[in-house]
């Protein structure tokens, strides 16, 4: 099978706008017909070229309805060949018996279906019938049918010129439609990754604190050993609950809940917490996003802070809603991994910002503001 005739097989409406333009050459019968009843002379070159005339207009239409890979200066100069024999064929026969005129219409609606460009088309339209006008002149044939002709000419022009920029236009809105898709799965994935990550980063590294704490505590203490391991084992448990709902789309992170969990991973680990009370309810979106930025802080003061003490405090008035982390330890320059990547998208979707940088007196602070929309509703 041919590359053109592959490209039409994938493509249904190829077959069918082909189908629709040979329906056109009914109009090539005149001409045809005065053939065959001897009235064109010579004959033979006439026959010759009226065929090749309609092979080359269906090859010219059929290439960009089969979606070929055709240079468009190969395209333009099938065009032009094109022209050119209909325009010689016009103007050896036009003065004869009526209907060679017509094969200015076949030249202007080639070049509305084959130029991309609509300036381009006009100007092809408007060239082929000056070109009915011009010839009807010179081989003096009938003004009426001249003229007739000419207006014809442009009114198929135009509705052509129309119709191929319509189907440019919805093929144009299919591929939009297929690029948003598309980037609708991306992002889907990519939040998905991100809740992933933050769901089981604070888990793991609790569970692998708690997991040293067993393992130092079981040659002395066996019973703190096993309260221990029975805690590894509850904490398993709602991490695999969390994921599940992460899946299904339909998990909640509550903040107060992580304030609960916050206080017993870092007293497990010794380290002193200090929680401020909350002056006003959290709206939804400050207490989703806090969540999150709670559960990473402290996963992150639990594995690289050293520190003895981590105080929290978040702050809520009309304006916005402030989370502050502080701890003691070692400080430096935070970098920026997926977790605070993470973090600072969740932020910025809900127009707030993640500041992380050294306290005052030594140590991390970091700071998530989100400020309260209009039309915020508040967390009962």
């Amino acid at each position: 099978m041919s590359s053109g005739a592959a490209a039409l097989s994938r493509n249904p409406r190829g077959f069918v706008l082909v189908a629709a333009h040979t329906l056109w050459l009914w109009l090539l019968l005149t001409p045809a017909a005065a053939i065959v009843r001897g009235q064109v002379h010579p004959a033979t070159p006439a026959t010759v070229g009226l065929g090749a005339f309609a092979l080359l207009y269906l090859a010219l239409v059929a290439v960009p309805v089969a979606d070929l890979v055709v240079r468009p200066a190969v395209h333009h100069a099938g065009l032009v060949a094109f022209a050119l024999l209909g325009v010689g064929l016009a103007l050896a026969y036009a003065g004869g018996p009526e209907g060679w005129l017509v094969l200015l219409l076949y030249v202007a609606t080639a070049g509305a279906v084959g130029f991309v460009r609509v300036a381009w088309g006009f100007a092809w339209v408007g060239g082929s019938a000056a070109a009915v006008v011009i010839i009807g002149v010179v081989d003096r044939a009938s003004a009426t049918d001249t003229a007739q002709m000419a207006l014809i000419t442009v009114l198929a022009g135009a509705l052509t010129l129309a119709f191929a920029r319509t189907a440019r236009l919805v093929e144009e809105l299919r591929r939009t439609q297929r690029e948003l898709a598309r980037t609708a799965v991306e992002q889907e994935r990519l939040r998905f990754a991100r809740d992933l990550h933050d769901l089981l980063g604070h888990t793991l590294s609790l569970v692998v604190v708690k997991a040293e704490v067993v393992r130092r505590l079981a040659p002395t203490d066996p019973q703190r050993a096993a309260a221990e391991a029975a805690d590894i084992e509850r904490i398993g448990r709602t991490a695999l609950t969390e994921v599940r709902e992460a899946v299904t789309g339909y998990r909640e992170r509550s903040f107060a809940r992580e304030l609960d969990g916050v206080r017993t991973a870092l007293a497990d680990v010794g380290i002193t917490v200090s929680v401020s009370d909350i002056d006003r309810p959290l709206s939804v979106e400050a207490d989703d996003a806090f969540g999150w930025v709670l559960r990473e802080g402290v996963t992150n003061v639990v594995r690289h802070s050293r520190a003895s003490r981590c105080d929290v405090d978040v702050t809520s008035d009309a304006d916005e809603a402030v989370l502050t982390i502080r701890d003691d330890g070692v400080g430096g320059r935070p970098q920026f991994g997926n977790g605070l990547r993470g973090l600072a998208e969740r932020l910025a979707q809900a127009g707030g910002t993640l500041h992380v940088g050294p306290a005052r007196g030594g140590g991390l602070l970091l700071t998530a503001r989100i400020p309260h929309s209009p039309t915020g509703r508040w967390a009962r």
